[in-house]
Order: structure tokens, then sequence, then C-alpha cells
């Protein structure tokens, strides 16, 4: 009992993925399942290589959030040299940083998300997408986003040499100043970023009574939130102290170090997927579930440290009627907020006369080596990124383990897709405008699977509905 049903464009999600849906014996949902098909290998085939290389290395594994990756790495090789780099250097850090998350959000929103939010769940699939959105009474939106999106990869080419898998991000700094010419172009620019991004929270915040619905079913429960904060619990990407909070707000574990994350992040695998599942150790799989990202780097910072970000952070609060949002579908309000607090975040690092010195680098002694293991830590786009390297003597790696943001969220993923087929799916029968909910639950998550599993190939969404004894009883396939 299947069927095949195409569907154009394909599942607005980075990476390929399916969905299995299970049935009880009164054909209502029971649980469902976000599953990677994909092979995990990133880690394997950087053993061996020398660990000067891997900052260049490292990159590739996201063409999204490259900038993220190789920070952590150049920081965890910085740790292992017993090197500090210096502070124009960590400036030019920030500013990628940002500029990062802006493009890497602006994707998300506009490009992924936006043609259900502006266009509507019921669209036809062939129209749901962000050239319909840029023909619709949106044009202006889409437009702006495209910029937004454009802005963030014109600042890593600018600073530090190319917009993707960035060359200029080194163990030791930054390999080339920033010009004072680059600077102004950046800033320039950040006025007209600053209206587009504005804009395109009003209209967000106008869409919301429109979806309460959404609101309380996409993704609502309670679970921990994991971030970076930084001085006076201030919003923070780059470095700074882990938190660990629950939904009450209450401090589950402060300013532990990342080089002790084992002792309190495990992880474990499950059948039918080559992602792994973190939990928050000391309660246990699955009740340590977390969510880290946008939502939870909201609900852990007491303010982000900028005037427009501020008051929107307090009225996104307002809105949400808690100081602590649970609803997942609060991912989208928050990488907007966050957009605009990168967007006054870099103007005021670009006021910084230390922006544009030429001290930013250090160089390293070849195969200087302090110690044998080192984390490295960020704020990825979509949450706070450990990469976790062991060398030997030779200064090779010996040993490395990514815990990448996707895979802190797999399980509030799972928890998302089953709350919403809960409440749409009423026995075997699953109309598309369904399904694209469903997925949109995964989307809301802005999940990047070849980041968190490293894969090769292509793959189309795939649903699967299954009664408790694991028979198929309808699949559906986005190709």
């Amino acid at each position: 009992m299947s069927e095949k049903i195409t569907i154009e464009p394909v599942t607005r999600i980075a990476g390929h993925g399916k969905i299995s849906i299970f049935l009880d014996d009164r054909q209502q949902v029971e649980d469902a399942k976000f599953h990677v098909t994909e092979y995990r290998g990133f880690e394997k085939f950087c053993e061996g290589r020398p660990l000067a290389k891997m900052a260049g290395v490292i990159g590739h594994v996201c063409g999204i959030c490259p900038v993220s990756h190789i920070l952590s790495t150049a920081k965890a090789i910085e740790k292992i040299q017993g090197i500090t780099i210096p502070d124009p250097a960590k400036k030019l850090r920030r500013l990628l940083n940002l500029a990062q998350i802006i493009q890497s959000h602006s994707l998300s929103f506009f490009y992924l998300c936006s043609p259900d939010l502006l266009l509507g769940w019921d669209t036809p699939p062939e129209n749901r997408n962000l050239f319909n959105v840029i023909k619709s009474d949106h044009r202006d939106l889409a437009v702006g986003g495209i910029k937004l999106r454009q802005l963030g990869q014109e600042i890593t080419e600018l600073v530090a040499g190319r917009k993707v898998n960035p060359p200029g991000i080194i163990p030791g700094g930054i390999k080339s100043p920033l010009s004072r010419e680059n600077r102004d172009k950046i800033g320039d620019r950040i006025p007209e970023s600053l209206n587009y991004a504005q804009k395109t929270l009003d209209t967000f915040k106008s869409l919301l009574d429109s979806h309460s619905k959404e609101v309380n079913i996409f993704g609502n429960f309670p679970s921990l939130f994991m971030g970076l904060l930084g001085e006076d619990d201030t919003w923070e990407h780059y470095e700074g102290k882990i938190r660990v909070i629950d939904t009450q707000g209450n401090i589950i574990v402060d300013s532990f170090s990342e080089d002790n994350y084992q002792d309190f992040i495990g992880e474990t695998v499950e059948p039918g997927t080559y992602l792994k599942f973190p939990y928050y150790k000391p309660q246990g799989y699955p009740e340590g579930n977390y969510r880290v990202g946008p939502l939870a780097r909201l609900n852990l910072c007491e303010k982000i440290g900028t005037p427009r970000a501020d008051r929107e952070l307090l009225e996104y609060r307002d809105r949400a009627g808690t100081r602590y949002v649970t609803s997942s579908f609060y991912f989208h309000y928050a990488r907007l907020i966050e957009i605009v607090a990168c967007l006054e975040k870099i103007q005021k690092l670009l006021e910084d006369p230390e922006i544009i010195s030429e001290n930013t680098r250090i160089k390293v002694a070849k195969g200087k080596i302090d110690r044998l293991n080192a984390v490295g830590v960020s704020e990825a786009p979509r949450g706070i990124l450990f990469h976790d390297y062991q060398t030997d003597a030779e200064s090779k790696v010996k040993k490395l383990n990514l815990l990448i943001a996707t895979g802190q969220n797999v399980l509030s993923m799972n928890k998302t897709i089953a709350q919403i087929a809960r409440e749409y799916i009423d026995g075997p029968e699953i109309p598309e405008t369904i399904l694209n909910r469903i997925e949109a639950g995964i989307r809301i998550f802005d999940p990047c699977l070849g980041c968190s599993t490293h894969a090769m190939g292509q793959m189309p969404l795939h649903v699967r509905l299954c009664d408790r004894n694991g028979k198929i009883v309808k699949e559906i396939w986005r190709d």
C-alpha cells in the first residue's frame, strides 16, 4: 500500500532525510521520527592529517556555516599550541561570525521558510518558493532577504578572502588585516540592511496572530536550553561561559568548560539514522533533551547589548507571554532578532580603531605542542558547536569529535514533528498540505544535515506511515 507523489520544488532544507510516522491500533499517531540516512565520516577521514592543515580542511564540513567550524577548529589548535591571538584578530573573527549568522539566518527565513509564512501553507507546492514570493506583494521583503545574505557573504570575502570555506581564518589569528576601504564598504551597507531586517521583523510580528495554532503546536514543549553567554549574561556567539537552563529559567549548570563537555553531554545512536543524539548526561537519555540555537540563545541571555535588538527582545518575550519561550515556532522570530543584533554589533565593531589594525596574527613554531587534547567552541547560526581534537606528539590528528547543533536539536525535532502529526493526521491518508506542515516542523530548526552527517549523494524527503507493528501503511516521497 504505497504511492509515489512527485512534488516540486524540493524540501527546502539543507540536506536530505525521511520521516517515519507510527500509528496505533486506532490509526492515530503514536510517534514520529526524523531519519538522516547518510553516512557520517568526516571525523574518521581526518585522522592522521596534520593538525596545521585542519583549519583549511574543516570548513568543507558545511558550505553554509564554514566560519563557525573554522573558528572552533582554530581555537582548539591554538589551545593545543598554547598561543593567544591578538585582540584585533579576535575582533575580526567576531565580525566574521556575525556576518555568517546574518547570511545563514537569511537563507533559512527568506529562502526556505518564507514561502509558507508569506504565501500560505496551502499554496500549491509548485508555487511555494522564493521566486513566487518575489512575484507577490512581499517582493520587497524577498529582495531585502537576498541582499542581507549577500552582505553576510561579502563581509566574509572581504575579511577572510572567500565567501565559502574562507582561507583567511588561521590558527594564530587572521591572515590579513582589514583595509580601511573595505571597512567603509561594509559600513556603508549597514543602514540599508538594518531597514530590510526591521521591515521583515515587523512583517513577521504582524503574522503571529494568524499563526497562533502553529505557535501552540509546532514544537511547543518543555526542554533544557544550552548556549554561550557573555559578561552580565549578555548574548554571545564567539566565547564566554556555557550555561544550561530549564524551561523556568533555573540554572542547571553554569560556566562549565568546553574541555569538560563530555561530563555534561552524552551522545548515543538510534537505528535508522546516521545522526548522533546528544543529551544532557546528568538527566540521562532521552530525558536530557536540550535545544540550542536562536531560541536557546534568547532564552539564556538577559540582554543582547544593542538598542534595537534589546527593544525587540523585550517585545518578543511580551508577545510570547513568558520570559522563557518554549514554542519552536519562535525560532523564526529569534532568527530575525539576531539578524538585527548582528548588524548592530557589526556597526559597533567597525567603529573600533583596532578593526583595521595590522596586528592580526602571530606566527607559531612548526610542530609546537603544549597539550595533546583541546576543544574549541563557538556559536554557529544553528547553535553551539564543539570541535574536540586529540593529537599525537607529531602534531597529527589522532581523534576528532564534532558535536553539531543539528544533532543537538534532533530529539526536539522528533518531538516537534510528532506533535504536528498528532494534530493533523487522522488515519493513513496524508494530504500534501499536511505533509508540508510536518516538513515545516523540521525547517523550524534550520537543520544542516550535511553539516551533521558529512554526507555524499542525494535523497528526497521520505515520509513513512507505519502501524505499531512496523508495517508500512503509506509512503510519500518528495523527489
